[in-house]
């Protein structure tokens, strides 16, 4: 009696052929609509897009930031892209582009990830602080350059003139080898120290620069979204690299030290590295590769923060939150 009880109450069961279950309980949205994956799939796309445009100018960069073991005198961009196009070709610009392809992609997934996740977390009633903006950058990039340091310090070795390695696997082989695990993070605190402040000034000029646009045209906001990201963008990353290429010379001369006759330090700290800079450059070396920095950052960060925002409007309107 009781097995056919519970046949009849089966049998009443109503089924949909157009059911489909709410998996949003395992991921809920966090803000803007997106889930946090959402974020790390748009950060990790644009990273990739921006380092993979861009990375010529970022090769002639690291060849005009790279010092010598002698007094030297300063190399113009002219220099650096007729010392590379004589010596390696046209394929010499994008030596070492596989290293930044497998950095990028996971780096700024955590980047962006976490700088969404922050910024929720601080903003509270106050979206447009921007000291959270800027606070919130700086733990986007801690968590980031600890990805990216190692494969940015293969890059650039690969990027330098008459480079001893054949490549990726080749350079991790060596350096393992001959300088151990270290060598990879030599440069980490000094990133770090630089990208800080980067972040910082980058993000807090976007998110300004953004609003601004978007309440100077608030009716073309919609139509030319990825004009007004692309333009607060170049702003931000042309300004934020003009104040940190000092710091950024110095990274490279940490992650360069040793090949190509590079010099090689006795210690690893800012100090000796700047030090040495000055004997050799004066105070106007560390402002080495400053143009192409701007050259790369302004047109990157407008790369970037477009393709950023278009992947997460792309989100908004799967997730069903699109306007």
């Amino acid at each position: 009696m009781e097995t056919t009880d519970a046949a009849a109450e089966f049998q009443k069961i109503e089924f949909r052929p157009d059911f489909q279950p709410d998996i949003s309980l395992a991921t809920p949205a966090t803000h803007d609509g997106l889930r946090f994956w959402q974020f790390m799939v748009s950060g990790s796309i644009a990273g990739s897009v921006e380092h993979m445009a861009m990375f010529p100018v970022d090769t002639l960069k690291t060849r005009m930031q790279a010092l010598g073991s002698c007094p030297i005198r300063s190399v113009t961009l002219r220099d650096a892209l007729l010392s590379i196009l004589k010596s390696d070709g046209l394929l010499g610009l994008y030596r070492g582009i596989g290293a930044m392809g497998l950095g990028a992609g996971p780096a700024h997934a955590v980047y962006f990830s976490i700088y969404e996740v922050s910024k929720e977390f601080f903003s509270r009633d106050n979206p447009n602080n921007p000291a959270v903006h800027a606070v919130s950058g700086v733990f986007a990039t801690v968590a980031s350059d600890t990805v990216l340091t190692p494969m940015d310090m293969v890059k650039q070795r690969l990027q330098l003139h008459n480079t001893p390695y054949k490549g990726i696997s080749d350079c991790v082989r060596s350096v393992l080898k001959d300088e151990g695990l270290r060598a990879f993070y030599a440069s980490y605190r000094t990133t770090v120290f630089m990208n800080a402040p980067f972040t910082a000034v980058h993000f807090s000029t976007y998110e300004a620069a953004k609003r601004c646009l978007m309440e100077v045209s608030p009716e073309s906001v919609d139509d030319e979204g990825w004009v007004v990201h692309a333009t607060a963008g170049a702003a931000a990353g042309a300004l934020a690299a003009a104040i940190t290429t000092p710091l950024d010379v110095v990274k490279t001369q940490l992650q360069c030290q040793g090949v190509c006759g590079c010099d090689r330090f006795k210690s690893g700290s800012m100090r000796d590295v700047i030090r040495v800079i000055v004997e050799k450059d004066g105070y106007k070396g560390l402002m080495r590769g400053w143009i192409p920095r701007m050259l790369f950052h302004a047109p990157a960060a407008a790369i970037c923060w477009s393709t950023y925002e278009a992947c997460k409007a792309f989100f908004q309107q799967l997730n069903g939150n699109g306007t």
